[in-house]
């Protein structure tokens, strides 16, 4: 196998690490979450070169859930009041196409003996989703029958996520924290099965760490966080305290060329509140896993990175489940070479 450029390697981090927000249909009231699984990849702690980057996303989602989180938006938009004596049948399905754009400034200036960056990510796109239910219900002395078949859609811009993060390196050890949120401006309807927003703030705290051994071409990275939600006044709910963990490997088999696997784990923690949590706690959960690959280039000056990574769900409860795939462009300032050995002279005008 070649050696890897240890000094192109840092730009994968603009191609796998994208801090992301909202999505098609997730956890928590109704199936959705603020955190958005698999928004960290390879090299997630690898400080980069200061200056200004950018990525851009394609995120592409199919899902499907059952009774539980079907009822969840019937109960939402006030199709249906769960204190009757009744059966429902129901499923959702739901499709998503987004664009996420991430732009990010990182400071020269050490920060706690860190290096330190702060951005932001946009998001718009398109959502669609159709939920089928058949409700019986006994009032007494009559029973009755109610059958739904409801298709939204929604295009527009979705919710914004300012984030700020703070990295360390010693050698092929490499740490790092975040600190991200939830704005939220995107469009959002509660009546609506669908939405781009998720209606309410959040915030979002957590740290991670990578391995990597530039002259093997190994890399192991893992990425945990914890969501504090606010409550979405416009249906008094406020969903419970959100554990989230992504994580990736991948190996150079050439300088340009690596490949690996990425999953996530998503768990919530406590329980739903507040007068519009009907249901109850509605405590949710879900796992992924799946492929990727990645290839380095040079754009001009600057130093390109295109990552491709899919997710398959499973082991769901109380969410709706299925894949997503990830396609990322990004760029930045090629990272400064590194210093010459101890004794070589330098070079004179």
């Amino acid at each position: 196998m070649n050696k890897v450029n240890s000094v192109a390697l840092p730009a994968l981090l603009l191609g796998a690490v994208v801090c992301l927000g909202g999505t098609a249909a997730r956890s928590d009231e109704a199936g959705v979450s603020m955190w958005l699984p698999g928004t960290f990849g390879s090299m997630a702690a690898v400080p980069t070169a200061p200056g200004w980057s950018a990525a851009g996303v394609y995120y592409h989602t199919s899902l499907s859930a059952g009774r539980e989180v079907a009822t969840a938006r019937e109960v939402q938009i006030g199709r249906f009041t769960p204190n009757l004596n009744v059966g429902l049948s129901a499923d959702l399905n739901a499709t998503g196409d987004l664009f996420l754009l991430a732009p990010t400034y990182t400071f020269a200036t050490p920060v706690l003996g860190g290096q330190a960056s702060v951005g932001f990510t946009s998001v718009m796109g398109r959502a669609s989703a159709g939920l089928n239910a058949t409700l019986s219900a006994t009032i007494p002395p009559f029973n009755v029958i109610r059958s739904d078949s409801i298709n939204d859609s929604v295009s527009g811009v979705g919710d914004l996520y300012p984030v700020a993060k703070l990295k360390w390196n010693q050698g092929v050890n490499n740490w790092m924290i975040y600190a991200t949120g939830d704005i939220p401006v995107g469009a959002y309807n509660r009546s609506r099965i669908i939405n781009l927003g998720i209606g309410h703030g959040a915030i979002d705290l957590g740290g991670g760490y990578t391995y990597f051994n530039p002259k093997a071409g190994s890399e192991f990275s893992v990425v945990m966080g914890f969501t504090e939600n606010f409550k979405n006044t416009s249906t008094d709910y406020k969903n419970g305290l959100d554990f989230h963990l992504d994580w990736a490997v991948s190996q150079f088999v050439s300088k340009q060329f690596f490949v690996g696997a990425v999953g996530y784990a998503y768990n919530q923690l406590t329980g739903d509140s507040g007068t519009g949590a009907k249901l109850g706690p509605f405590k949710s959960r879900v796992e992924a896993v799946g492929p990727q690959i990645g290839y380095l280039f040079p754009v001009g000056d600057m130093q390109g990175v295109l990552n491709l990574k899919g997710y398959w769900e499973f082991d769901a409860q109380n969410r709706a489940k299925g894949w997503n795939t990830w396609l990322t462009f990004a760029v930045s300032a090629p990272p400064p070479p590194p210093p010459p050995p101890a004794g070589a002279s330098l070079p004179t005008k």
